[in-house]
């Protein structure tokens, strides 16, 4: 049996876009079935979880003695046996293990940081000062993907790929900005990705255990 271990709660503005979201849906899209270890506050730290996570992260991923970590590496694990993540011909592979790597090399990194200032140092007079150029430099690198994608339903023409599944989290991650629905390429992109029913079957898992484990604080 397949355990994927996730926070049992995160605060409102992070639901839906933890990284164990990335691996329930390749998992539905998979059609695997899993158990789900959650996390309460804390327990990421301790010595149990750090000698699986060594930076206290989520996902963790568990089957027949394999132990995984870091999503990328976990969704190309659990695409090695769909072909609906990795098609079978050899060329059609390694174009969506390229976009696996593009979402997370050269588009998320730079998100990620316009999230953390926005959400967590806008206050910060540097974050500030930062703010512009960092939406400046995501803006561009959102323009490329929307060139690149022009009127093709997905990265590789009319085919969705683990490349979609990784790039589609990514964007998500701006949904406190107007940054992919002011280019409607990318938000019909992201909308059409969304739409599949594994996607909203994950993200219904992830959210579940939310509610029933907010802090009181949180909840009230």
């Amino acid at each position: 049996m397949i355990r994927l271990t996730a926070f049992a709660w995160v605060p409102p503005f992070a639901e839906g876009l933890v990284r164990d979201l990335r691996i329930r849906w390749a998992l539905e899209e998979a059609g695997e079935t899993y158990e789900e270890r959650l996390l309460r506050q804390g327990e990421q730290d301790s010595p149990e979880y750090r000698a699986l996570q060594p930076f206290g992260q989520v996902p963790v991923y568990e089957e027949d003695g394999l132990t995984l970590f870091e999503s990328g590496a976990i969704l190309l694990h659990v695409a090695e046996r769909s072909e609906t993540l990795l098609p079978r011909d050899k060329a059609g592979r390694a174009r969506a293990i390229q976009w696996v790597f593009a979402a997370l090399n050269s588009i998320e990194p730079h998100v990620q940081n316009l999230a953390l200032i926005d959400l967590f140092y806008r206050d910060e007079d540097w974050a500030r000062q930062r703010r512009p150029g960092a939406a400046a430099f995501v803006e561009k690198r959102l323009d490329a993907l929307a060139a690149r994608l022009g009127h093709r339903a997905y990265l590789e023409d009319d085919r969705f790929t683990a490349g979609d599944l990784m790039m589609t989290t990514v964007l998500r991650i701006l949904r406190h900005t107007e940054l992919v629905t002011s280019r409607p390429t990318l938000q019909a992109y992201q909308l059409r990705c969304e739409e599949r029913p594994a996607f909203q079957k994950a993200l219904e898992d992830q959210l579940a255990p939310f509610s029933k484990n907010a802090p009181p604080a949180a909840a009230a």
